[in-house]
């Protein structure tokens, strides 16, 4: 099996559920960025609007005050894949501006009316995740009766609105957006499905990475730094199933158990 890309996360905002507040400086920022692609990150996912469980909102000015110098302080030392993860079009347009060439939109470019056309003036691949509700409500009550055809026919739906507005079918890829309006058996079940929504086709992202979900296998695994055993045991799984691109926390660790993972699976053939 082929490696998939790992993508490493750098987020920028006082209040995520694993890293809020720790590099709240544009310096500390880059430095861990470029820290993660020395570990081994194909590319970086800049965010300056936590959706977590019951996040608050941040508006667009705010937001770009958090993510552009980031983006500039990494372009202008790295010449990789950054990702914009962002719901605002204005914010994406900017990012792609300062130098991001991916647009990570947890609300599958419906966040605004513009959304969907603005992605196809950019023309960056956009990554369609799912998501149940909105971030301040999303884990109120989540509910599915098939989640796994839910959700793959929800992202096969939005990348059908993405391409009738121009974005193209090679620009797009699909998240099953575990955690994000779904209870741990929902994103087990996904985990376990994955491969259907590989099939569609569309390259397909999945982010686990310290998620709520290991906690309910392993409760003492209270604080998200504690998921570590998780964060992996999912993302092995997931590229077991096809998963193009994992996004996580811990980029060393992914990126060495990808690797065993692939030599048990070169000595097999």
């Amino acid at each position: 099996m082929s490696r998939p890309q790992v993508m490493g996360i750098v987020n920028v905002t006082p209040d995520s559920f694993s890293d809020g507040g720790r590099l709240a400086t544009v310096e500390a920022a880059v430095a861990h960025g470029l820290r993660l692609v020395k570990q081994g990150a194909d590319s970086l996912d800049i965010g300056g609007e936590s959706t977590r469980p019951g996040a608050a909102p941040v508006n667009a000015a705010e937001e770009m005050a958090r993510v552009l110098p980031v983006i500039a302080g990494l372009r202008a030392r790295w010449a990789g894949t950054i990702s914009i993860d962002t719901m605002k079009p204005e914010v994406a347009r900017a990012a792609i501006g300062a130098g991001a060439s991916i647009w990570n939109d947890v609300t599958a470019l419906g966040g605004a009316p513009d959304s969907a056309a603005v992605a196809a003036e950019l023309g960056c691949t956009v990554v369609l995740i799912h998501m149940q509700g909105e971030p301040r409500t999303m884990q109120a009550n989540p509910h599915y009766t098939d989640v796994l055809t839910e959700v793959t026919d929800w992202l096969t739906d939005r990348a059908e609105a993405a391409m009738a507005a121009g974005v193209a079918r090679g620009r797009i890829w699909l998240d099953p957006g575990i955690g994000f309006g779904k209870t741990a058996a929902h994103n087990l079940a996904l985990t376990a499905g994955l491969d259907r929504l590989v099939a569609t086709g569309f390259p397909v992202l999945y982010g686990a990475s310290r998620k709520r979900t290991i906690q309910s296998i392993d409760p003492s695994a209270v604080e998200a730094g504690d998921r570590l055993g998780g964060s992996l045991a999912l993302a092995l799984e997931a590229a077991r199933r096809g998963a193009a691109v994992i996004r996580v926390h811990d980029v060393r660790e992914t990126v060495q158990a990808l690797a065993v993972q692939g030599a048990v699976c070169a000595s097999m053939n």
